[in-house]
């Protein structure tokens, strides 16, 4: 699974780096030729698109790197590890939340995604179905009962990313 994962961040890596060295020059060279560069907005654009991909071509390099780095087969199959996804239950309010462990560096987190250093991943971490998670907050403790979960063994790449 790792390798398809692996697989995907390549195939942009690739997409992003014909950019950074075929189409942004081509178009930083088109604005040049269109004259003063402190008001051509075309220029400033081009730049800006440059720093962002060149950025994510450093960050998709560090994420395949650490990928590459993993033993899948250390991550248990039915405890809460990396890539897992977890609906929980707060004890207290008897509300529910999904939450789903990826990396600490991870640039762009979304809704419901934890990291696996923060409290919330490190209270689940190692936990299973119907076991307890506390997690010590300032202004109180939760107890998290976990209902559902779904590990890395369970999921596809298309999950993961």
């Amino acid at each position: 699974m790792f390798q398809e994962l692996i697989a995907q961040m390549a195939r942009e890596v690739e997409k992003l780096t014909h950019e950074l060295n075929v189409t942004l020059p081509h178009e930083i060279r088109k604005a040049v030729e269109l004259g003063d560069l402190k008001e051509n907005s075309e220029y400033k654009a081009a730049l800006e698109r440059q720093q962002f991909v060149q950025a994510r071509l450093g960050q998709l390099t560090m994420r395949v790197t650490k990928l590459a780095n993993i033993d899948v087969a250390l991550i248990p199959a039915d405890k809460v590890g990396l890539g897992s996804k977890v609906l929980v239950e707060d004890a207290q309010t008897r509300s529910r939340e999904t939450f789903e462990l990826v990396f600490g560096d991870a640039g762009e987190l979304q809704d419901g995604h934890v990291t696996m250093g923060s409290p919330i991943g490190r209270a689940l971490q190692g936990k299973g179905v119907g076991e307890e998670a506390i997690l010590k907050l300032p202004s109180r403790i939760r107890r998290l009962q976990i209902v559902e979960l779904y590990t890395i063994h369970d999921r596809t790449a298309d999950d993961l990313l």
